[in-house]
């Protein structure tokens, strides 16, 4: 895998898995439904757990194209940052678009 393959790679990861809790009603996608309509708590813990597997998927990567480059705590709140910013278009669409379109048919 070529470095810019690599990157591409983790960046459509990173988007489909920051949208992921606002898609589904499901824990995880696979998990049982929490309840009817899934709290935002629950939503912002499974990001952040999202986050995480995203990071592990990305260092495996480097990992296999080269040396893993220190990270200080700088590293961390840019990507973290990034991937909250990833996540807005399911956060629109689950409370703000399906709110207004429900709202219009009552």
């Amino acid at each position: 895998m070529t470095q810019g393959a690599a990157i591409w790679l983790v960046i459509v990861a990173a988007l489909v898995a920051a949208n992921l809790p606002f898609m589904t009603e499901r824990w995880f996608l696979v998990g049982p439904r929490v309840r009817a309509v899934k709290p935002l708590g629950l939503r912002l813990v499974e990001l952040i757990v999202l986050y995480f597997i995203v990071g592990a998927l990305a260092l495996f990567i480097e990992r296999k194209v080269g040396q893993n480059a220190p990270q200080g705590w700088e590293f961390y709140a840019i990507t973290g940052t990034l991937f909250l910013t990833l996540a807005f278009p399911g956060f629109v669409y689950r409370y703000l678009m399906r709110s207004s379109s429900l709202r219009e048919n009552d």
